[in-house]
């Protein structure tokens, strides 16, 4: 069942790359504005290592409007901390390798690849305020240009070096 806007976001404590844990109530008590959750289908294919790096390089300017950022997808710890390194990820990256979180999320389901069928992680981006209400909850998202959607819809300003990015 999707969740909405004003719905309370399912909490998690996740395993992470690097080691150790994430935990969605930590991560709100950390930020002021809130944390944007996003759910990725799987690590290091074109479309999620697309998203990542554009997280990661607009990271300083989400930090900076008071927002955190976590990845989620159901990939082992192992496949995370290789993705995280490859592409110099510095947010946290967090496994539900059995799925319970994305499925709290409303995030898992039929996904189809060619032709086939399989049950994975719909690519969905959540912001969760610092009181645990959603203040976003976007599903299906595209890979390519929703984080500059999701940053002017929170009025995050570009970042300093926007102009030298092609």
């Amino acid at each position: 069942m999707p969740l909405h806007p004003s719905h309370v976001a399912p909490d998690f404590t996740l395993p992470v790359a690097g080691g150790g844990q994430v935990s969605l109530a930590e991560l709100r008590a950390a930020h002021e504005r809130g944390v944007v959750v996003y759910f990725y289908p799987k690590a290091a294919t074109p479309g999620c290592t697309t998203e990542a790096c554009d997280f990661r390089d607009n990271l300083a300017s989400l930090r900076g409007a008071g927002f955190g950022v976590v990845g989620v997808s159901a990939d082992p710890v192992e496949d995370l901390e290789a993705f995280a390194a490859d592409q110099h990820l510095t947010f946290p990256l967090a496994s539900d390798a059995d799925h319970t979180v994305a499925e709290a999320y409303g995030t898992w389901g039929p996904l189809t690849f060619g032709d086939r069928t399989f049950d994975g992680v719909h690519r969905s981006t959540f912001v969760v305020n610092p009181d645990g209400t959603l203040r976003l909850a976007w599903y299906d998202v595209a890979a390519d240009g929703h984080v500059r959607t999701l940053r002017a819809e929170l009025g995050v300003l570009e970042p300093v070096d926007a102009a030298v990015r092609p």
